[in-house]
């Protein structure tokens, strides 16, 4: 906790992370489902260290003074980072052992290991590796100071200690010479679970590190093999771009994405079993530091749980939930007429997202549509968005579009994307230096008689089909001229990157966005100390600006009632005494990511609603193109507060975030059980009667 009002960014992101795993021990959570919330925390975690913990990490190589003008003690804050990884690490662990196991063998599903196999179940394994896993194996042979291996970032490796066979057998095992050698799991070429032959009615699995355990002696011939323990390193993720402001910021990010796969250690997992002399052989070797060491069990990488068979009945998986349709749109022949009557709200994944594909689909077929702008932030790997933005571009309409090639992880992707819409002849934007561009925003101007109609679909969420099935957010469809016209004003900053702009509705950062979101909480804190009614109702997946959470503390003081939904990072202390005793704070971590934004100021009785692409962290305000979008439409806004409303009464998948963000479940006492998720789907599938 920082100076008590604050807490932690990076315990508090550990402490979102907990919630995920929580839902892996959840015993109202179908089997498969506890196994995905595994793999999510363990991918999860592996991405904090390659990000958050190897920017503190470089924050210890800066000199004394720079040091000292950080507001963070770095040294200190791994260490309790370090602690709270240890604590659920273990806990990881023990779901494993005590949860998920049992219950795949109580469902006739055995995850076995080398050592159990039967003679049938031997025969498969040994003709699986020997025509399937050996062609990919390259082990190699340690020596210190002369021969090491480049181990890859999180890559499974086993590390083996060998002894010679032609050693006198009498010699004690203290006494014979070691050898050590590591050999890569190749999870990037074969599945990392292999279902092996069965009988009485059970399904076998096995990790494929273990069939490789049982076949070293082939691997390394003339060696007796003492000792087996698996290994995984994390590099640092982080692209690094010297002065962005000059040259060609493309081109570094393409060599920054190269020397990100030989980026600095971050975590070095090994198996906690492996003897002292061992772990200072292999750190040593690969020359790693004290602090990279962190000790874990006999199997690593268990993001890779996500691709773990589904086998067993279908009552181990989610209930399905299709779809819903929406007749406005879907029942329309003239998808233009539709979007001309009134502004359509979508919330996926609860309802279809073949209505954004559509729009881009008729839009690419209408001959009276002249112009396509789009902000592209991640996108599916086979992209409907972007055949569609291609085929516009075939039949001659003019088609722009930005692609942000800083987005996390994403890098490689988008350049690919960006490099097939140029050979396409679509003209394409890229990242500002200095800015990453995070708006969801497309505009199609259409022409209609001796005018020209603007179009726009405005969301919380990136266009991307893919994660529009696990990713709860909003789209907005308008032909509101006051909206559609500043979106254009924002696409044509994005082009000509001119700093005029003149925007009444929209909440654009870096520009207005903290400016107009301070004065709507200052209106309610006004409205308080007149003795009015003041309400702000928000969600949004990460809290994390100190400047707007010192503004809702002056509100929470001056009697504004705050409820806030906060999925992530929460730097924001509710239930201080005059201080923030007016704030709640719940997080729902559930089967559908919650990703949508919301804003909700009760502005004396005549309420304002926002959507947005933006939470409220520095880098969303100050380092992002993001825009909030105002809700006009009166059933929409009923909508959007009948949502809130379910989710804040949710009493099956909600915690509480409390002072020591504790992650207590709020249970149901008397009152009606609600799981906000399924009780949202229902909502919305009762507005189709």
């Amino acid at each position: 906790m920082h100076n008590n009002i604050f807490y932690d960014r990076e315990l508090s992101w550990l402490s979102f992370n907990h919630r995920v795993l929580q839902e892996a021990k959840d015993p109202n959570v179908p089997l498969h489902e506890k196994i995905k919330f595994m793999a999510i925390f363990s991918s999860n975690l592996d991405e904090f260290f390659r990000v958050r913990v190897a920017a503190l990490r470089y924050l210890l190589t800066l000199k004394k003074k720079s040091r000292e003008k950080l507001k963070i003690n770095p040294a200190s804050l791994l260490k309790e980072i370090q602690k709270k990884v240890d604590k659920q690490q273990q806990e990881l662990g023990d779901i494993f052992r005590n949860i998920i196991i049992p219950e795949l063998k109580k469902n006739n599903i055995i995850l076995t290991d080398e050592k159990s196999l039967n003679k049938k179940q031997a025969s498969f394994v040994s003709d699986y590796f020997r025509y399937e896993i050996s062609p990919f194996l390259r082990p190699c042979i340690l020596v210190r100071k002369k021969v090491t291996i480049f181990l890859q970032n999180k890559v499974l490796y086993l590390a083996v200690r060998l002894h010679s066979k032609n050693e006198k057998n009498d010699q004690s095992v203290k006494s014979l010479r070691s050898t050590y050698a590591v050999v890569e799991i190749p999870t990037i070429n074969l599945p990392r679970f292999i279902e092996l032959p069965s009988s009485n009615h059970q399904q076998t699995i096995i990790f494929l590190d273990d069939i490789i355990r049982l076949h070293l002696d082939e691997i390394f011939p003339g060696y007796k093999v003492r000792d087996i323990y698996e290994i995984k390193l994390t590099r640092d993720a982080e692209i690094y771009i010297d002065d962005e402001f000059t040259g060609d910021l493309l081109e570094k990010i393409k060599k920054g994405i190269t020397r990100r796969k030989t980026g600095k250690p971050s975590r070095f997992l090994y198996d906690e079993r492996m003897p002292s002399e061992f772990l200072q052989f292999l750190k040593d070797s690969l020359i790693l530091q004290k602090e990279d060491l962190v000790p874990g069990g006999k199997y690593h990488n268990f993001s890779d749980f996500i691709s773990f068979p589904r086998l067993g009945p279908i009552s181990l998986q989610d209930k399905k939930l299709p779809p819903l349709r929406i007749p406005a749109l879907e029942s329309s022949t003239n998808f233009w007429s539709a979007l001309s009557e009134r502004d359509h709200l979508l919330y996926f994944p609860y309802q279809n997202y073949d209505n954004v594909i559509r729009f881009l689909k008729d839009a690419a077929e209408d001959p009276s549509v002249q112009n396509i702008y789009i902000t592209l932030y991640r996108s599916a790997a086979d992209s409907q968005i972007i055949s569609n933005l291609i085929r516009a571009a075939n039949k001659e309409k003019s088609v722009t579009v930005f692609v942000e090639v800083k987005a996390r992880f994403d890098e490689e992707s988008n350049i690919m994307w960006a490099q097939k819409l140029e050979d396409a002849g679509i003209k394409v934007l890229y990242s500002f230096p200095g800015l990453k561009v995070h708006s969801k925003l497309c505009l199609v101007r259409r022409k209609e008689g001796k005018t020209i109609k603007k179009y726009a679909y405005l969301a919380t969420g990136n266009f991307n089909e893919k994660t529009a099935k696990l990713y709860s957010d909003f789209g907005l469809f308008t032909s509101d001229n006051r909206i559609t016209r500043e979106v254009e004003q924002v696409f044509i900053y994005l082009e000509k990157k001119e700093k005029e702009y003149n925007f009444k509705h929209l909440l654009v950062a870096p520009f207005i966005m903290r400016k107009k979101f301070n004065e709507l909480i200052e209106s309610e804190i006004e409205n308080a100390r007149a003795g009015k009614n003041a309400r702000i109702d928000f969600k949004m997946n990460n809290l994390e600006d100190k400047k707007i959470i010192e503004k809702l503390y002056q509100a929470s003081q001056a009697g504004v009632k705050i409820r806030i939904i906060v999925r992530g990072i929460c730097c924001l202390v509710p239930g201080i005494k005059n201080l923030s005793d007016n704030i709640e704070i719940i997080s729902i971590v559930d089967r559908f990511l919650e990703h949508t934004r919301i804003f909700i100021f009760y502005n004396n009785g005549r309420e304002k609603y926002f959507l947005a692409s933006a939470d409220w962290m520095r880098r969303n305000l100050f380092q992002r193109i993001e825009v909030a979008f105002p809700i006009y439409d009166s059933n929409i806004k009923k909508m959007i507060k009948s949502i809130f409303e379910i989710q804040w009464k949710d009493n099956q998948k909600a915690r509480c975030i409390d002072r020591l963000q504790k992650n207590e479940y709020i249970k149901a006492g008397s009152e009606e059980k609600v799981r906000s998720q399924i009780a949202t789907y229902e909502f919305l599938k009762n507005l189709l009667r």
